[in-house]
């Protein structure tokens, strides 16, 4: 037989309220244990919003100002620490953007350190990063510090700056070797396929043969 079947209306209220009554600490704390979690979340949750706005705010006006050429006279590094620390991303970002305005404005070298500070970089961000820097850094006649920034032989776009380094550095033969690497990586098709046969050509190559020639 059921317990409830010995026990009247009565008897089960009593009960009811004797264990509301011994228990009614560990029930109220873990409500308001509860509460808490869900405050402090909430909490969390907007705080984490409004560093976002906060470094998206500074990274739109940053681009901005380095778009109009408007360079600052701190050679922008702490607007582009302060935006990294909260995205890394978008502080490369701007970093691009400024060494871009930099060599615009005829001033390279800033350039080179502009993107020379960046550290930290996700590997998407980071080859975009040493191929734009190991470009300026051919132009600049610092060859051999361009090719140590260009480590991935499965990257047709790092190739072809490698063999620019190579043939600015007077070595024709790893220039070809390098054009020729990222030719086969390049569809026909591509802009890009067509400018490294000319410089493959350039460097004293042959260029392969494609059902496209033209």
């Amino acid at each position: 037989m059921a317990i409830d079947d010995l026990l009247d209306e009565h008897e089960q209220s009593e009960l009811v309220r004797s264990w509301v009554r011994n228990n009614a600490l560990g029930l109220v704390g873990g409500i308001a244990l509860g509460l808490a979690a869900i405050a402090g979340w909430q909490w969390w949750q907007g705080q984490q919003q409004q560093n976002r706005m906060s470094v998206n705010g500074r990274y739109a006006e940053a681009v901005t100002r380095f778009e109009s050429g408007n360079l600052p006279a701190d050679k922008g590094r702490p607007a582009i620490d302060s935006i990294s620390k909260g995205n890394p991303t978008l502080g490369a970002l701007a970093a691009l953007q400024l060494a871009k305005s930099q060599v615009d404005s005829g001033k390279p070298e800033e350039a080179i350190a502009t993107l020379s500070n960046l550290h930290d970089l996700d590997p998407d961000m980071r080859t975009v990063v040493h191929q734009r820097l190991a470009r300026l850094l051919v132009d600049a006649g610092k060859g051999k510090d361009a090719l140590a920034l260009l480590d991935d032989e499965r990257n047709p776009a790092m190739l072809d700056v490698q063999g620019d380094a190579q043939m600015a550095l007077g070595d024709r033969a790893k220039a070809q070797q390098a054009y020729l690497k990222a030719l086969g990586l390049v569809d026909v098709g591509d802009p890009q396929h067509r400018l490294l046969r000319l410089k493959l050509i350039e460097a004293g190559g042959t260029p392969p043969h494609t059902e496209d020639n033209t």
